[in-house]
């Protein structure tokens, strides 16, 4: 392989993976709409350390209400938050599922 050929793929994966993280971002701040709590609060809660994100930011200008939006089951979210290694967002997620008591979405 051409070393041009090898940066191409590289660059190509990483939009890829921006993309695929974009994507994720945006069914946890629609998810966190359709139920009412606030995306920003929920990722401060989970990373109190980290600056603001920006990504998400933007992500939450594209969500629509929760009357708009399609269902998000509560596993979805969870399963797309572990595949992308955000296991303390997905625990401060399962809290807040926890906290509707046996009534899963």
């Amino acid at each position: 392989m051409s070393d041009s050929y090898s940066k191409q793929m590289e660059e190509q994966i990483i939009r890829n993976y921006e993309r695929d993280e974009h994507m994720m971002i945006l069914v946890f701040a629609q998810w966190c709409v359709n139920h009412d709590l606030d995306p920003t609060a929920l990722y401060n809660r989970a990373y109190p350390d980290q600056p603001a994100n920006p990504v998400l930011q933007q992500t939450i200008e594209l969500t629509v209400p929760k009357d708009e939006a399609g269902f998000i089951p509560d596993e979805t979210l969870l399963g797309v938050l572990s595949m992308f290694g955000n296991e303390e967002l997905a625990y401060t997620v399962t809290e807040e599922i926890g906290k509707r008591g046996n009534r899963p979405r």
